[in-house]
């Protein structure tokens, strides 16, 4: 098992993009939520913060967004008060959670997650979400950057392309400095 000492105060459980449009391209979704759930639980119960990223545009962000970028035309699709970019609702999140929406693929550029993180004394994130490739990769370049440990939840990440999800996971994350370890680990790491 990798090095999994975690000092609840420090560590926050970040859940990213696991909303309704994207979580419908999982072949099991059930499954995969059902995982997080219980890393959510196990997080819970250890005293570590959770944080869930979602990302989602208004009418006025899309309007913004130039047509070189990868987000042009996605208002609709990305719509932050609609159906598809809600988290699931097994996913709920609990007073006093942190919350935020971004507007790029990273969880920290476009919202105040690193301020938030800051306030409550967190150095060490444990990374889920989809797409390994997306969100997961993105965050942990950026995180890295800002000198946070970094702890991937390998079963907890998914992306649509399982052989990219695996070189991630298995030599990019922990070339990172990452430590990719399963929910389980995870789990049995809290106890």
């Amino acid at each position: 098992m990798n090095d999994l000492s975690l000092d609840p105060a420090r560590t926050a459980l970040l859940i990213m993009d696991v909303q309704q449009g994207i979580l419908a391209r999982h072949p099991d979704g059930d499954a995969f939520v059902a995982g997080l759930v219980g890393a959510r639980a196990a997080a819970r119960a250890a005293g570590l913060t959770v944080g869930y990223v979602r990302v989602a545009l208004t009418a006025e962000e899309a309007e913004r967004i130039p047509p070189t970028s990868r987000f042009a035309g996605s208002a609709a699709r990305l719509d932050a008060d609609g159906p598809a970019t809600q988290f699931d609702e097994r996913l709920t999140a609990d007073l006093g959670e942190i919350v935020v929406r971004k507007q790029r693929v990273g969880a920290f550029s476009t919202t105040d997650l690193g301020a938030r993180l800051d306030q409550r004394g967190i150095d060490t994130l444990v990374l889920t979400g989809i797409a390994t490739a997306g969100v997961v990769l993105s965050t942990i370049r950026d995180a890295a950057d800002r000198d946070y440990r970094l702890v991937v939840l390998e079963d907890g990440c998914w992306d649509s392309d399982a052989e990219v999800h695996r070189v991630l996971t298995e030599k990019v994350f922990p070339r990172s400095g990452a430590t990719v370890a399963t929910i389980d680990e995870f789990i049995a790491s809290l106890v």
